[in-house]
């Protein structure tokens, strides 16, 4: 356990994304050590640098082991960027500006500046990466047009002006680039939020729409064996035939049972392949009410279903479905009446029983009246399921007919 706890306490090794965008109180999930960039780029400033002060020579001040040890811990300081990149960007501007004001010359140690102004910018420091730019600017100009008669080298003269133009067209740039680059992480950091929240979400839906079907499949199949248990038990010594048929008809719903489940879980195994069986729709209608009457309950049909997409097709089976199971399980009726009819591009569907209920949950648990809304709601229909003033429990459904596909109708193909 201990070891699992530490385990998921740090940083996954497969994470690819800006080390900046780990939180920075968790002492595990901190951004790895930059060391291969911090170390190129020290080598770069030190060396750039032996060959800057060739070219420089007679004009300033000669690499000694202090400028040597100052370019050094600039460019050391830049494996703390990620980690602190406020002190780190304040910290190279310093020791720029120390190195600047000893009269050494001008070479790659701007670099070392750049990269952590960069990293400050980009970690969202903005105000301190443009605070630190700028006291680097101020102070060069301050040693390059004031203070260079006390420093070295001796007998240097004021710094043109268009050098300092120069300098802070260079601090614009860089600053400017960080803030380019902060933006597109930024965004980028969005997008993959974005992307994942979609995927979450269709992995919900997809979740749902096999917890409708469990629920529609196994609530009827399991309630109409249930009802024919009993009857087998009731007539196995009065009536053996009977009971025989009884048997007979909990096997072949059953079967039935199996095979549709089988076909969801199949949807799990393989996503891309096609269902080996279509989806019900409202041509098994009389499957149904067969089956219905296996359990005893008597189903009147008014109307004929018209030419419906899969979706409204499947949904409308399903809410049928599930309406009759209900007055099964919860009605003392044993007779029910579908009536379908169609309003312009509206299938309208309604399931009555006469009752009375015969428990507390009148007209369902719950879960198959949620499943039907769910399964309207998803097609841009609506859907109402309550007690009639007579005593009787009416479900009343309105469906599109055409259905377009969309990411919440996925299902109809299946």
């Amino acid at each position: 356990m201990d070891g699992q706890r530490e385990h998921e306490g740090r940083a996954p090794r497969w994470w690819h994304g800006p080390s900046w965008g780990i939180p920075r109180g968790d002492e595990e999930q901190r951004p790895r050590w930059p060391w291969p960039s911090t170390v190129l780029i020290t080598a770069f400033v030190l060396f750039g640098s032996n060959f800057a002060a060739h070219a420089q020579a007679g004009e300033r001040a000669g690499l000694d082991p202090f400028a040597r040890t100052l370019l050094f811990v600039t460019g050391a300081a830049l494996l703390w960027r990620q980690r602190y990149p406020v002190p780190v960007v304040f910290g190279t501007a310093v020791t720029t500006l120390v190195y600047l004001g000893a009269g050494y010359p001008y070479g790659p140690v701007f670099v070392a500046v750049a990269v952590a102004c960069f990293s400050a910018v980009v970690a969202g420091h903005r105000r301190a990466a443009w605070a630190a730019m700028g006291t680097l600017w101020a102070g060069h100009a301050l040693v390059a047009h004031w203070l260079y008669r006390w420093l070295p080298p001796s007998g240097d003269s004021a710094a043109p002006w268009g050098q300092e133009l120069v300098i802070a067209a260079w601090v614009v740039a860089i600053t400017a680039l960080s803030e380019l680059a902060r933006a597109r992480r930024e965004q980028w950091a969005r997008e993959r939020a974005e992307r994942a929240q979609a995927v979450r979400r269709r992995a919900d839906e997809e979740r749902l729409r096999i917890a409708r079907e469990l629920h529609d499949v196994l609530a009827h199949s399991i309630s109409v064996i249930n009802v024919q248990a009993g009857v087998g038990l009731a007539l196995l010594d009065t009536d053996p035939e009977q009971a025989r048929t009884a048997l007979s008809t909990i096997k072949d719903q059953s079967k039935e049972a199996l095979g549709e489940v089988r076909q969801v879980l199949d949807t799990l195994r393989t996503p891309g392949d096609a269902p080996r069986a279509p989806a019900p729709g409202l041509d098994r209608l009389p499957e149904l009410v067969e089956q219905a009457a296996g359990a005893g309950l008597t189903v009147e049909v008014v109307g004929k279903p018209p030419r419906l997409s899969p979706g409204t097709d499947l949904a409308a089976f399903r809410i049928v479905q599930e309406a009759l199971t209900n007055v099964v399980r919860h009605s003392g009726s044993r007779h029910a009446r579908v009536r379908l009819d169609r309003d312009g591009g509206t299938l309208l569907l309604r399931v009555d029983d006469d009752g009375p209920a015969t428990g507390a949950e009148a007209g369902g648990s719950g879960n198959g009246l949620a499943g039907m809304r769910e399964r309207a709601a998803a097609l841009g229909g609506t859907i109402e399921a309550g007690p009639r003033p007579d005593g009787g429990f009416r479900v009343r459904a309105a469906l599109p007919i055409d259905v377009k596909r969309t990411t919440h109708a996925k299902e109809d193909d299946r």
